[in-house]
């Protein structure tokens, strides 16, 4: 099961890592490494799992909250530029995985 936690802490740490060239890594970067400080502490049995469901709410709510208005896909469109519609997408999904990871791992034992 901890290789389980090591893929997810490495998954995220590229993430984080990937944050880097955005507009605001001050906000992407911490919120990716968070993730893997609870994966790490969940793994040594020193969190439980109503904590990382607790911790998964918000992040479900701010994928939702960053829901872009039109979908655009999350790819770049033909003329390569982004859209603020795609970076949004890109966020939401992001912050849904997160979300979506700290719910199933919840109940995964140690």
């Amino acid at each position: 099961m901890k290789y389980v936690y090591y893929f997810l802490m490495l998954m995220f740490l590229c993430f984080a890592a990937v944050q880097f060239n955005d507009p605001d890594p001050l906000l992407w970067i911490p919120t990716y490494l968070f993730p893997i400080y609870l994966l790490f502490q969940r793994s040594k049995g020193n969190l439980s799992g109503s904590t990382l469901l607790l911790v998964g709410i918000p992040y479900l709510f701010w994928a939702i909250n960053q829901f872009p208005p039109e979908w655009e896909g999350v790819m770049l469109n033909t003329m390569g530029m982004k859209t603020i519609n795609i970076e949004l997408g890109r966020e939401s999904l992001g912050l849904g995985f997160t979300a979506l990871v700290l719910f199933l791992v919840s109940f995964l034992k140690k």
